[in-house]
């Protein structure tokens, strides 16, 4: 039987309405989710202008409500995290270890325009009488999401603080797993991340949990600064608005390193036009690292990568979601990986708005919709 379900429905032409969605019954490979927390990022800001109407949210953690006749990995009652790049285990990344970028069922890499890949049953989901797409699959900003069984991970602690556990299969996953699942910093080694949002905040995080010597923070905003210092940072540089490719960041950090780059350097800022700033910040053949997916065209000096420097791109911090997020959780309760920190404010549905507003100011580092 189908239910109704109260949703953000983003309108395609920047704007967004919280309206009731229709959703039908689980097929059998399928999980319906009763959400209990969302994360926001800005990928769901950014679904406001996709030019079509979808279900919003791509972040999320709830309680299995009913599952179809196949499946086999969760069951009425289990807690669990949304992953939103889903792996089919059989294509050629799957078998390679490169599950994020699954060939058949990847909302980014097979679908080509970031959302909808063919295995989506686009009909399970109807607005105004109409089908409506979900966001990367899931549309988490809405009392139930049906997915796919591959795109939920069961979460067997006790007393799950569902915000938490709702922020890990995005912004958290990305700047982990940039850190010890692409670049593998070394203990003892030297980072800079450009950029303290959501993401820069759990890549510092992470380097602190890898053991990294110098952790240096670059931010235009003081108060994103300040978050940096609570995760981790052991220096701090104010760079300014007109610093064009954070050159003149970059002569700062050498000075903090006796003259030389650091080991490693992420780049979250997701401003293409910094998207060459991480090459400035290393060593020779130290390691940059484009976390925030910057997805355009650039002019890069290619002598910023004098000499034997490595520059990667990973996605979703090289997620395998099965295997990554219970590491987090465990991370998470060991007091490591401060999640609670992270959100700033938890927002009912109905203040999306307000809690847009407020990530876009920065005057959070996570925003979170809960659900009664």
């Amino acid at each position: 039987m189908s239910i109704s379900s109260k949703s953000a429905v983003a309108m395609g032409d920047g704007t967004f309405i919280i309206s009731p969605v229709t959703i039908s019954d689980p097929q059998e490979d399928e999980v319906l989710v009763k959400m209990k927390a969302a994360g926001l990022c800005h990928t769901d800001y950014d679904s406001l202008t996709w030019g079509k109407p979808i279900v919003m949210g791509h972040e999320g953690a709830g309680i299995v409500e009913n599952v179809g006749s196949a499946v086999k990995r969760v069951q009425v009652g289990d807690q669990v995290i949304l992953n939103w790049a889903t792996p089919c285990m059989q294509c050629f990344q799957c078998q390679e270890g490169h599950q994020h970028i699954c060939e058949n069922n990847s909302p980014v890499v097979a679908g080509g325009n970031g959302h909808t890949p063919s295995h989506a049953n686009l009909a399970s989901t109807q607005w105004n009488g109409k089908s409506i797409e979900r966001s990367f699959n899931l549309g988490t900003l809405s009392e139930y999401a049906l997915v796919k069984e591959s795109a939920v991970v069961k979460v067997s602690e006790k007393d799950l603080n569902f915000s938490a556990a709702s922020i890990v299969s995005c912004g958290v996953m990305t700047g982990y797993g940039s850190v010890v699942n692409a670049a593998k910093l070394k203990a003892g080694s030297s980072a800079v991340i450009l950029g303290c949002g959501g993401v820069g905040l759990n890549v510092i995080n992470a380097c602190k949990i890898s053991g990294a010597s110098r952790i240096i923070a670059i931010d235009v905003n003081p108060n994103k600064l300040e978050f940096a210092r609570e995760f981790g940072a052991t220096d701090l540089i104010l760079a300014e608005k007109d610093d064009s490719g954070l050159l003149t960041a970059a002569e700062q950090v050498k000075e903090l390193l006796g003259g030389r780059g650091a080991d490693y350097a992420f780049e979250c800022t997701a401003i293409p036009a910094l998207g060459a700033a991480p090459l400035a910040m290393v060593r020779n053949a130290g390691t940059a690292v484009q976390v925030s997916g910057i997805e355009e065209e650039i002019s890069i000096d290619m002598r910023l990568f004098e000499w034997d420097k490595i520059y990667i791109n990973p996605l979703y911090g090289k997620c395998r979601p099965q295997l990554d997020f219970p590491k987090i959780i465990q991370l998470y309760k060991k007091g490591e990986l401060k999640l609670d920190q992270m959100i700033t404010r938890e927002y009912d549905l109905e203040d999306l708005q307000q809690a847009f507003d407020d990530m876009l100011t920065g005057k959070n580092a996570k925003g979170v919709i809960v659900f009664p």
